[in-house]
């Protein structure tokens, strides 16, 4: 009878952890919705469709996030200062490269990012100050 109950719970559990790849995506999976990484790319993913209420809330929960790696949490400060800046809000653009900064002094964007005339000349500013 224990056999027939071990076999049983084996089969179960098989079946629940290969749940979502029947699914053919993981956004429905529990556990991967909770990692910072996939918090990083919903927040991109809305930063780019101009939803960036969803984005700032997705961004912050990747900074509130102890698992969080360091490339993960400066991505999110650099995509809060592009948000900031857009919306004209100059000081909290500014603050959040400098804490993207204060993670990664050698941080940098990309030639087109850096060249951006709303968000560069901040970046530029954060970056003589506190970037290596």
């Amino acid at each position: 009878m224990l056999g027939r109950r071990s076999t049983l719970l084996g089969v179960m559990l098989v079946w629940v952890l290969a749940g979502c790849r029947a699914l053919n995506t993981c956004d429905e999976c529990w556990w991967y919705n909770r990692t910072p990484g996939h918090k990083l790319t919903k927040g991109v993913e809305n930063y780019e469709e101009g939803n960036y209420y969803a984005s700032v809330e997705a961004l912050n929960n990747v900074l509130q996030t102890k698992l969080a790696d360091r490339d993960d949490k400066v991505s999110a400060y650099k995509y809060l200062a592009f948000i900031h800046c857009v919306s004209g809000r100059e000081k909290m653009c500014y603050e959040s490269f400098r804490r993207a900064l204060a993670l990664n002094p050698r941080f940098e964007l990309t030639p087109a990012e850096a060249g951006h005339p709303v968000w560069g000349p901040v970046f530029r500013s954060a970056k003589a100050k506190f970037g290596k």
